[in-house]
């Protein structure tokens, strides 16, 4: 099959709003589904101090539109397949250097070359659409440190006509998306229950239960332990869980197990987030440790160059 064979046409969209994310906006067309921006900017008022993209809005806007979604843990073989029938799929990639997740549309794969095209916002000179290209096995590594999760948007007629492998679990990831918009409207109280449904619903959902282990960890219980720990024996790539295991012995000046986990989410993916290495850093300035440290800053310098601590940091590398 030639490799045009699997890559979607897409609308080239240029606006976004944190309840109309870029992603949700381009399916959306993608179906002929206009989404109200004017809504969104209304709803995106109640999150006035968040930074981040609310994906649940932008969903349930679609779904008001006619459109069905489900939230699932896939796999490569059946991304491809998704993108056959001709859906667009949403995935979950880590973020860098501040940015700890993002929503990315894929819009075709190259089985010749190896690779996973992603939608790109701008067209080239011409208008056209263009495509940013990952080498498949870098794609399926990076997807599977937030357990391959996967958005399909579609009208009903076309997602009834497929099948997909792990279905039954979708409401337990949808209480995982519903969460963190609770927790964004500090929310807390209900997003511990939301989450706590959605374990209840899958025992082995390593998003909620990472979820779940993130608001314990902002509590400083120490049951936020057992469900990192759960998290990584049911996906040991799942870099923040690793992180969060950092950050917890950290607050509890255990730092031997802190630098262990610290390094263990370095190992996996070193480009992933900048900050790790400062607080790397900072353990290691504890144990006496000073050229380690010293490197570890400058690490964080290196992937962060526009760090608002930058004049901070390099003060503290001269002192070292």
């Amino acid at each position: 099959m030639d490799s045009l064979d699997h890559q979607l046409l897409l609308p080239l969209v240029e606006e976004e709003n944190i309840c109309l994310p870029l992603p949700i906006n381009v399916v959306s067309k993608y179906w002929n589904v206009e989404l109200s921006m004017d809504e969104a900017i209304e709803t995106a008022k109640q999150y006035a101090n968040s930074n981040g993209s609310i994906l649940i809005e932008g969903i349930e806007s679609a779904e008001r539109h006619g459109l069905v979604c489900k939230i699932i843990h896939s796999s490569l073989s059946e991304l491809k397949k998704i993108i056959d029938i001709g859906i667009p799929p949403i995935v979950i990639l880590p973020g860098i250097p501040e940015i700890t997740q993002h929503a990315s549309v894929i819009s075709g794969y190259d089985d010749n070359e190896k690779t996973i095209l992603h939608y790109i916002q701008k067209g080239n000179q011409e208008g056209e659409q263009q495509e940013g290209a990952i080498p498949q096995e870098i794609f399926d590594k990076e997807w599977s440190e937030d357990g391959r999760l996967l958005i399909i948007l579609a009208p009903s007629n076309v997602l009834s006509s497929i099948k997909l492998e792990n279905d039954s679990n979708e409401r337990s990831n949808r209480l995982c998306f519903i969460s963190e918009r609770l927790s964004i409207q500090k929310n807390t109280s209900e997003a511990l229950t939301s989450l706590k449904k959605a374990i209840e619903l899958d025992q082995n959902n390593s998003t909620a239960l990472y979820l779940l282990a993130s608001l314990l960890n902002e509590q400083n219980s120490n049951e936020c332990v057992q469900y990192y720990e759960k998290c990584i024996k049911i996906n040991n790539m799942f870099y923040l869980a690793y992180n969060g295991l950092g950050n917890y012995y950290l607050k509890s000046n255990q730092f031997d197990k802190s630098e262990i986990y610290y390094s263990k989410a370095i190992e996996i993916n070193p480009k992933r987030s900048a900050k790790i290495y400062k607080n790397r850093a900072y353990l290691r300035e504890k144990q006496k440790k000073n050229s380690e440290a010293k490197n570890d800053l400058k690490s964080y310098l290196k992937l962060f160059p526009k760090a608002k601590d930058r004049g901070i940091i390099e003060q503290a590398i001269r002192e070292l």
